[in-house]
């Protein structure tokens, strides 16, 4: 009886360890992230998960980082006509849009997307395409942590310099000069509205030339980028 005892406790006690130990690597690799994820408030990001992908599955990977004032302003207000008209007036999470999506849902009417421009960077940041709940919870959760530590500005200079614009082509310096042969400081507001039009679906969408469907989609979002100047829904990035 009393080896049996012996046991049980030696087996209690190692499974304690051993919960102990992961514990605090998975408290180590919390504490990490969020130091590295501070300090992208004033370095550039470095490449994320989606880029490494992209490498190994073949694709030239193409990627020019530049500042915000050295992206036009018409690819802001484009972006945000395209992606997340309140961006300047949410936390990162736009739960408005989200209790639409869930009401949506339930009367099996067809879903608008929710996810926001923050709630975008901070998956190109520091997660991957796919992963269900779980990455959207860790998506959710840096989309508060990036819209409070970051501010607007960082937000939308880091958003332009890592989303993907399709064939491994990352940031807005870059699908300036791929597709249309210039700086992305001086795109005009079609070229702007042309660029957005695509990024529900870069791989599938194209600019080289735009098909009838990204043409009147871009159309739709030139007199939205004009909504966003003349309400001030961009004011938040552009206003200094």
């Amino acid at each position: 009886m009393a080896g049996s005892k012996s046991v049980s406790k030696s087996g209690g006690s190692k499974a304690g360890r051993w919960a102990l130990r992961v514990f605090k690597i998975l408290l180590a690799l919390f504490v990490l992230v969020h130091l590295y994820a501070f300090a992208l408030k004033w370095v550039p990001v470095p490449g994320s998960i989606l880029m490494v992908q992209r490498t190994l599955e073949g694709e030239d990977f193409r990627r020019v980082i530049v500042p915000l004032e050295e992206i036009s302003p018409n690819l802001v207000r484009a972006v945000i006509a395209a992606e997340d008209t309140r961006f300047c007036s949410h936390d990162g999470i736009d739960f408005e849009a989200v209790e639409k999506a869930i009401e949506e849902r339930r009367e099996g009417r067809s879903q608008r997307g929710a996810s926001t421009i923050t709630q975008q960077t901070a998956k190109n940041i520091f997660f991957w395409n796919g992963g269900g709940f779980v990455r959207k919870g860790g998506e959710a959760w840096f989309a508060l942590f990036i819209d409070t530590v970051w501010g607007k500005r960082r937000v939308m200079e880091q958003y332009l310099n890592t989303i993907e614009w399709g064939d491994g082509i990352f940031g807005a310096e870059a699908a300036a000069r791929v597709r249309f042969g210039k700086h992305a400081s001086e795109l005009t507001e079609r070229e702007a509205a042309l660029m957005a039009a695509v990024l529900p679906n870069p791989h599938e969408w194209r600019l080289d030339p735009p098909g009838p469907y990204v043409n009147g989609r871009a159309g739709t979002l030139q007199s939205r980028m004009r909504v966003v100047a003349s309400d001030g829904l961009a004011d938040c990035v552009l206003s200094r």
